[in-house]
């Protein structure tokens, strides 16, 4: 019999291989019950809101990357200061001073995201640029700086005025942060150029300035945990910032990090725990004790994983503001969430406001829709686990305690039933009974040839209790 330490590993390797072999893989599970027990929590939301934001929205650029000088798609610089990359971080770094989101309304977020039926939120606190949404003594680099016009707001404070808001409608509060600084002058020291992401010095050469930079992290993880009431996730991005006997030098990123990046994760983790107990730590690709779940960036998975994950997914073409960029439709959306959650995963969808302060309509829509949709299939996404064999056709398929719920996963156009649906993946056994959520009796089902074959009753056919996909819930499985 396969040991379940092998087996675990056999379907790490299957995942990882699956997502892009994001490079060695230890998962260690939480020791401490608590972090455990909100692990177990936060698995069954299924669902959650990411918010990428910062003073770039200005100028409609990727967030970060275009102020990095490595010969990327993601990084290419546009506008009248590309030409120079010196010129390019001086006016990107000065569009600060012309920050001011004067119609953000976190309010309406909560209350958006709530009805959407997502159960948790990432506030972006910090990103690679290291412009800090957060009000901090480390730099004056922020948003409540009297540099940045949003300063004399009440609400500057975004990350402070985000977490509130969304735990006042019950949802669960997590921070986004960047470990990289390229405003520090302790990541990017001015002696040396930056030639990519990483530190321009080695940081075993002048171990003061890395010790520095470590000081510098280690203080604003300890205001956001002390300054920012209850916070129950903390994601960390930027994973080439790790101890060098991490890097895995068969991943094309990790081998060009040319220096250890330790920033001491172990004391870190201490501090935030001890003012946050319970709280999940995903320290993305790292490996170990410190990445409580894995993230795999804009794609779901074809199989499933017995260590928890999330898929996470912009709802437009891009992680941050780009004007006129197009939203994923409400269908798309509804089907991802689908897909991700039966292969036993959660799914994170990022929503980006303008340099306004303010999502645009479309995105509101789409999570109205995605609202609706879940107002009556729900119970087939949150506290659900995989069932293989995941898909058969358009349908995916959960599980909850004795029932399957075969998810059928509609076209784009597609609004009427069929009169006959069959699932062979599943057997009728006595007592089995099919409803289709939505409606309140069950379905006529017979069992030739071996399929569950359901009839839809003709009032439902051409009238569905739901748009984007239609579940059936199998009882006594």
């Amino acid at each position: 019999m396969t040991s379940p330490r092998l087996y675990c590993f056999l379907f790490s390797f299957l995942f990882i291989s699956a997502i892009g072999a994001q490079g060695k893989f230890d998962y260690k599970a939480p020791s401490d019950p608590l972090v455990r027990q909100k692990l177990k929590e936060w698995g069954n939301m299924k669902f959650g809101l990411m918010i990428t934001w910062g003073p770039y929205s200005q100028w409609g650029v990727v967030e970060s990357w275009s102020l990095c000088p490595e010969d990327e798609g993601w990084c290419e610089r546009k506008g009248p200061y590309s030409k120079n990359w010196y010129e390019y971080k001086k006016a990107y770094e000065n569009l600060q001073t012309t920050f001011n989101p004067v119609k953000f309304n976190p309010a309406k977020w909560a209350a958006a995201a709530k009805a959407a039926g997502m159960k948790y939120v990432l506030a972006m606190a910090k990103h690679h640029d290291g412009f800090c949404m957060f009000d901090t003594k480390t730099t004056d680099y922020k948003i409540t700086d009297p540099q940045t016009p949003f300063s004399k707001d009440p609400r500057a404070d975004i990350t402070k005025e985000i977490l509130n808001a969304f735990r006042n409608e019950g949802l669960m509060p997590g921070i986004y942060f960047s470990k990289p600084d390229w405003h520090a002058p302790d990541y990017w020291w001015s002696y040396f150029p930056p030639k990519d992401r990483n530190p321009t010095y080695d940081t075993k050469k002048y171990p003061e300035i890395w010790n520095r930079f470590k000081e510098f992290t280690y203080t604003q993880f300890e205001e956001l945990m002390s300054n920012y009431g209850k916070v129950d996730l903390l994601w960390l991005d930027g994973g080439w910032v790790r101890p060098f006997s991490t890097i895995d030098s068969s991943v094309s990123w990790q081998k060009t990090i040319p220096y250890d990046q330790d920033i001491d994760m172990p004391r870190i983790a201490a501090m935030a725990r001890s003012k946050q107990p319970g709280m999940l730590i995903v320290d993305r690709t790292v490996a170990g004790e410190y990445e409580n779940y894995l993230t795999p960036e804009a794609m779901i998975p074809s199989e499933t994983n017995p260590i928890p994950w999330e898929s996470c997914m912009p709802m437009s073409t891009s992680w941050s503001y780009v004007p006129h960029a197009k939203n994923k439709s409400a269908n798309t959306l509804i089907h991802m969430l689908c897909n991700a959650v039966s292969k036993g995963g959660n799914f994170l969808l990022n929503v980006a406001p303008g340099p306004d302060g303010e999502w645009d309509d479309s995105s509101y829509a789409r999570l109205k829709e995605i609202g609706a949709w879940m107002n009556v299939n729900s119970d087939a996404i949150y506290g659900t686990t995989f069932v293989k064999p995941y898909k058969e056709g358009k349908f995916v398929f959960t599980r909850k305690n004795d029932a399957v719920y075969a998810i059928y996963l509609a076209d784009e156009n597609e609004q009427a039933m069929a009169e006959k649906v069959s699932i062979g993946s599943f057997q009728k056994k006595p007592g089995t009974k099919v409803y289709l959520l939505g409606y309140d009796k069950p379905l006529s089902i017979d069992d030739e040839h071996g399929f569950i074959n359901i009839t839809v009753p003709a009032k439902l056919r051409n009238s569905p209790p739901a748009r984007h996909a239609w579940v059936f819930k199998i009882t006594g499985q």
